[in-house]
């Protein structure tokens, strides 16, 4: 009885360092990349997927209708006030709309995969507060380390059983989003 409960926990210990490593592929394209927060890093991760040969949609306000056709959900968080007003939108609708999307993706078994490309200079109050409450809905996150050096993202994506990849700039992140689509 012991031996068995040893060898499915190592099975079990074994499974979750392969998937954090990134060696078990975790998402199908087509990929639908959207923004929380409306920075311009989402047109930066829609060049990513584009290197990384993933079929790909950028619709930077996306609604859960958006998702029809999609295997995967690309979040990408990075808060800017002047992206917000370009898209004539304030931080309450904005939330509002990424709340929708994420319900809409978790009602359809859509996978989530959040990115944060900017760094420390695109962390502030509000990209924080959207880290906060959408980060908990992803399967995986790839974070530029410098957007990191608080810890936010290790801790969440520790709490929540997130795989997290940190890369030192913002064009080593083409790696670990190719692979962790299967194709």
């Amino acid at each position: 009885m012991r031996i068995s409960r040893w060898i499915v926990l190592s099975l079990m210990i074994s499974a979750a360092l392969l998937s954090a490593q990134g060696a078990v592929p975790m998402f199908e394209p087509p990929l639908l990349i959207t923004s929380a927060g409306q920075s311009a890093d989402v047109s930066l991760a829609s060049t990513l997927a584009r290197k990384a040969e993933l079929a790909a949609t950028l619709a930077k306000t996306a609604t859960g209708q958006d998702l029809a056709g999609y295997k995967t959900l690309v979040l990408v968080l990075g808060a800017s006030m002047k992206g917000l007003g370009a898209a004539g939108i304030d931080t309450g609708k904005e939330k509002d709309r990424v709340r929708g999307l994420l319900a809409e993706a978790k009602s359809r078994n859509i996978p989530v995969l959040c990115l944060h490309l900017g760094g420390e200079q695109r962390r502030g109050e509000l990209t924080d507060d959207m880290i906060r409450e959408f980060l908990p809905s992803a399967k995986m996150a790839i974070v530029v380390a410098s957007g990191d050096k608080d810890g936010l993202f290790a801790r969440i994506c520790r709490e929540k059983s997130i795989v997290l990849k940190t890369v030192d700039k913002t064009l080593d992140a083409v790696e670990p989003l190719r692979a962790a689509f299967r194709k």
